[in-house]
């Protein structure tokens, strides 16, 4: 009995969407106690071998601490360059698994309340559950790893078995290979039962155990067990904002929805910024860091994002163009150059650490997020940027197509009447960069003065 609960609370642990994860979500009760503090919780992560307490703050005290600890480390993970795992290594300690199981659950409620399901936000946290996953099993001893697994799987399938169709996703990652998988008539064999009932007779020289070994591993268990959680993950989140929808939720839930608002964006424009510090002469105004404060009203509308019908335009033509000239070359138009993004971006750093973020994340706001039914949309963005047909920008395609100069008032007036709201600093104006070199300079005046 003792062995069985071990093994149900590391179940949990690595899958929270498991039954046991349910049970302790409904054993968790009142949503007001999040953030009340947990002694046990303290008391575990100071404890947690390998753990570094150099500062207080680095420490969990409640539930609700613990969920924004959790997207902390999912964004400094991704982001930051110095990531230390030392000040996040009690998120792989098991002891704190019922607190974990919660905050993922309260995550991913919040999560649906917020955001879109395609959203920037949406993506973080499930793609970091993927790899919170992997990094559990491999701390977990090899022959409690391969039980759970086993476990995990059986409760995953459907119809007792597991088709190839259900990772697509990760095959077109290129992570995996179709040709690596074991299939049967549509499903994938992964475990060994499953391979010595079907293939147990084809070997008679050979041991059938070493051959399910050597033919399936515990890699490709591990990377489709995370995938297919984390697609499990999404379809829940998406259940959630359904619902959301017609039923209340819990004003705690509201609450830590709006807290993770503007606590996603800070943190992660401490690793991606494109926010504003230089300035320059009005008429030639030089390039430096974007002020989204100085944006013109049809360029903060689509950064808000657009709603469907002028999605495409508003993000590919007007958005891409203004965002990479106004960053990189504002003064286009006083200029007779023909100028390619290299030539102010030797490196490209520019417009991968702040351009596309900005341009990317307009699409996510988008309804429904423009990337999430037209993924081509990103190979056109990369073309309007003067990179050819490709999915990334690569200095060896510059020159297949030409950098996009910025729509004029007039083409805006016209083809997206709806983002075209005219304000006191458009007035005299026949560019939307021209509306930003202008006001930016005014801003930068202003502060001068004060």
């Amino acid at each position: 009995m003792k062995k069985k609960l071990i093994i149900m609370a590391e179940v949990s642990y690595i899958n929270p969407l498991s039954i046991e994860g349910r049970e302790i979500i409904k054993d968790y009760g009142d949503l007001n106690q999040l953030e009340k503090e947990d002694e046990y919780l303290v008391e575990e992560v100071t404890h947690t071998t390998n753990q570094k307490i150099s500062d207080d703050s680095l420490i969990p005290k409640s539930y609700k601490d613990l969920a924004l600890k959790r997207i902390q480390w999912a964004i400094e993970k991704k982001n930051n360059k110095n990531y230390n795992q030392n000040e996040f290594e009690y998120l792989l300690n098991e002891a704190i698994y019922k607190q974990d199981v919660v905050i993922f659950h309260v995550l991913c409620q919040a999560i649906a309340t917020q955001f879109n399901t395609g959203s920037r936000e949406t993506r973080l946290f499930v793609e970091s559950q993927g790899i919170l996953i992997q990094e559990r099993l491999a701390k977990l001893p090899p022959s409690s790893r391969e039980d759970i697994i086993d476990e995990i799987l059986d409760e995953i399938k459907t119809d007792g078995a597991i088709k190839w169709s259900s990772i697509k996703e990760v095959i077109a990652t290129k992570k995996l290979k179709l040709s690596e998988l074991l299939i049967k008539d549509g499903d994938i064999i992964l475990q060994q039962d499953d391979f010595l009932y079907n293939f147990e007779d084809k070997f008679t020289d050979r041991s059938p155990e070493r051959m399910y070994n050597i033919l399936v591993g515990d890699s490709v268990k591990e990377l489709i067990l995370s995938r297919l959680i984390m697609q499990k993950t999404e379809e829940y989140i998406a259940r959630i904002k359904e619902m959301s929808a017609r039923v209340e939720m819990h004003p705690a839930i509201v609450e830590l929805a709006s807290e993770l608002k503007e606590f996603i964006p800070d943190e992660i424009s401490k690793y991606n910024q494109y926010y504003a510090g230089s300035g320059g002469i009005y008429g030639t105004v030089q390039a430096g860091k974007l002020n989204p404060d100085a944006f013109p009203p049809c360029i903060k509308n689509t950064v808000e994002g657009v709603s469907s019908g002028g999605r495409n335009d508003a993000i590919v033509l007007l958005l891409t163009s203004f965002a990479s000239y106004a960053r990189l070359y504002p003064r286009i138009f006083a200029s007779d150059e023909t100028i390619k993004v290299s030539d102010v971006d030797p490196d490209l750093t520019i417009t991968q650490n702040e351009i596309l973020p900005l341009i990317f994340d307009a699409a996510d706001n988008c309804t429904p997020p423009l990337f999430e039914d037209q993924p081509q949309e990103k190979i056109n963005i990369i073309s309007k940027l003067g990179f050819g047909m490709h999915s990334e920008i690569d200095i060896n395609h510059e020159g297949e197509t030409t950098w996009y100069t910025p729509m004029s008032c007039e083409k805006i007036k016209m083809h997206l009447p709806q983002l075209c709201k005219p304000d006191g600093s458009c007035k005299g104006i026949n560019n939307p960069l021209s509306c930003y070199g202008r006001k930016k300079f005014q801003m930068d005046k202003e502060k001068k003065e004060e």
